[in-house]
């Protein structure tokens, strides 16, 4: 399906505390709104509330809050004909003479195909940019004759492909939307002549800046044209974008810091080239995949999409850990189908919720009981199979020592591990790799020095080795994988790397190759995925080890 879901919300408390009415009205508007902006056309698009209100008691004016939030959210209901659903709320906001503020967030949602889709970042310099308002009545809301004639309008514009970026204002008016579309690609702004500083920081709910194609749509009042640099001019005024990134990224850095400094000194660029890969004996044009399953884990169905869409069989197993006899039933069985399997696939999520004493310790426990392991070394040793841990997989294949050793041992302190991000919390988001080495089949498509986007999403993936360790691996072609800034150069910067593993390493394998452990989610892959963010999101991980036994 190219189908996608959309959903968003809205909800200003500065004026719902001042009218639970207007902010009430304008947390639909804004919900809505943001749909539009993304390219939904609206024509089935539902809503749903969460209030949240302080202790009513008997006090006339609490009791009015929530009611006045109401009527604002149904008028919104009626005149943008829009339902709402189903939703949550709590009259209980309050503790001794604390009080929440008013609040009604309202939440949208559509769907949409997936090449209509818009994003909001300023796609280039040299663009048009208007700003398409609708008119506001005497209560200052938007007139929803006028409102939904926007909508109209920026639907028509994003069909006839006009339409590069859109963006609806909230808490900071124009100002702030500038800011945002222009920070992700660096592109700068200069404001229209005509702009003043009172419009541009007011609300002006319902309102869309729309960066066109070309000057030829007479729509809306002319905002200005983007520009080379990042930086920001407002008649003989700029803001640098350094400033202006500085300010943005630092106001939260002293409570919760993101940008910390980590890691010092060159980190080698690693190239290990090779050009043949010995083959099993026995051939299948299908390779059975054995995806195991343990409490926590959740990347399973990506894991076996990606597999079943490179042509494997996977088979996903559930493994039963409620009572003694359910383990060594689920032992059993796991064992059984290893015997049938050529590729185990241990992939990502939090097994036994990342327990004490590092996570992934279930996974190792299980394939440890005897039976198992020997399936395994089985698979590796006798059948060539492959093997392949992902994340909390990849954990599991560190600390069972088939990273890099290729055998199930008993690790101890000499061994690699991975551990605590160096920033001390959870990191999500999209890094680049750089191929190492491609001593591995999962990487027999690939060559040394491609570059590959990948998300990542883990609290433990810094990879720690001894310095004579890390070199041995190198030399024999085990590092696979480093994390690599804009540049393309192994880096410890933690916006590019962000875990501080030692040498920026994101992946090794055994001294074959056959068993490989990394922690990005590369079996996150698919058409529509990560649209504004260029990249090549496909290491061809799952096709290679197909064509392996092939």
């Amino acid at each position: 399906t190219d189908t996608c879901s959309i959903m968003s919300w809205g909800y200003n408390p500065y004026i719902t505390e001042k009218s639970p009415y207007h902010g009430a009205y304008l947390a639909v508007v804004e919900s809505v709104s943001k749909l539009v902006a993304s390219g939904a056309d609206l024509k089935d698009t539902y809503l749903s509330f969460q209030e949240y209100f302080p202790k009513l008691g008997k006090d006339p004016k609490r009791w009015g809050q929530p009611l006045a939030a109401l009527l604002g959210a149904y008028r919104a209901q009626k005149e943008l004909e829009i339902a709402a659903i189903g939703g949550k709320d709590s009259m209980s906001g309050s503790f001794e003479d604390l009080d929440v503020p008013p609040t009604l967030v309202s939440f949208a949602v559509t769907t949409e195909d997936i090449p209509h889709i818009l994003s909001p970042e300023f796609k280039g310099p040299g663009h048009p940019v208007v700003w398409l308002c609708p008119e506001y009545g005497p209560d200052g809301l938007p007139a929803a004759h006028s409102l939904k004639e926007v909508y109209r309008t920026v639907l028509r514009l994003r069909k006839k492909g006009k339409l590069l970026a859109a963006y609806t204002p909230t808490f900071g008016g124009v100002a702030e939307g500038i800011l945002k579309m222009g920070l992700g690609n660096g592109i700068g702004f200069r404001f229209d002549d005509g702009c003043t500083l009172d419009e541009l920081f007011a609300y002006s709910y319902g309102s869309f800046i729309l960066e066109l194609t070309d000057d030829k749509e007479t729509i809306g009042l002319p905002l200005g044209v983007t520009t080379d640099g990042g930086d920001l001019v407002w008649k003989d005024q700029t803001v640098p974008a350094a400033e202006l990134l500085a300010a943005y990224e630092n106001k939260l850095e002293p409570i919760y810091p993101c940008n910390i400094a980590q890691g010092s000194g060159d980190i080698p660029t690693l190239s290990y080239e090779s050009d043949a890969w010995k083959r099993p004996a026995v051939r299948t044009a299908k390779p059975r995949v054995l995806i195991p399953v343990f409490p926590g884990t959740n990347c399973e169905y990506d894991a076996a999409k990606a597999m079943a869409a490179a042509g494997a069989q996977p088979e996903i197993v559930v493994i039963k850990n409620l009572t003694a006899p359910a383990i060594a039933q689920s032992m059993d069985y796991v064992a059984q189908r290893l015997a049938q399997a050529q590729i185990v696939f241990l992939p990502g999520g939090f097994s036994g919720g990342d327990e004490p004493d590092g996570s992934a310790k279930l996974i190792t426990s299980f394939f440890r009981a005897a039976k198992v392991k020997d399936q395994v070394m089985d698979l590796l040793k006798n059948r060539d199979g492959l093997m392949l841990g992902i994340c909390n997989g990849f954990q599991a294949l560190i600390k069972l020592g088939l990273v890099p050793y290729g055998e199930i041992i008993d690790t101890d302190e000499t061994c690699p591990t991975l551990t605590y991000n160096t920033i001390g919390r959870h990191q999500s988001r999209l890094v680049r790799t750089r191929v190492a080495s491609n001593l591995s089949p999962w990487l027999m498509n690939t060559k040394p020095g491609e570059i590959y986007t990948v998300p990542i999403s883990h609290g433990e993936g810094r990879f720690l080795a001894s310095q004579e360790l890390v070199e041995q691996l190198a030399k024999h072609g085990q590092i696979a994988t480093q994390y690599v800034d804009l540049a393309g150069q192994p880096t410890a910067d933690v916006r590019c790397n962000p875990n501080n593993s030692v040498w920026a390493i994101e992946g090794i394998t055994s001294p074959d190759g056959r068993v490989f452990g990394k922690m990005g989610h590369s079996e996150r892959t698919g058409a529509g995925l990560y649209r504004n963010v260029p990249g090549d999101y496909d290491m061809k991980l799952f096709r290679s080890a197909v064509e392996y036994f092939a």
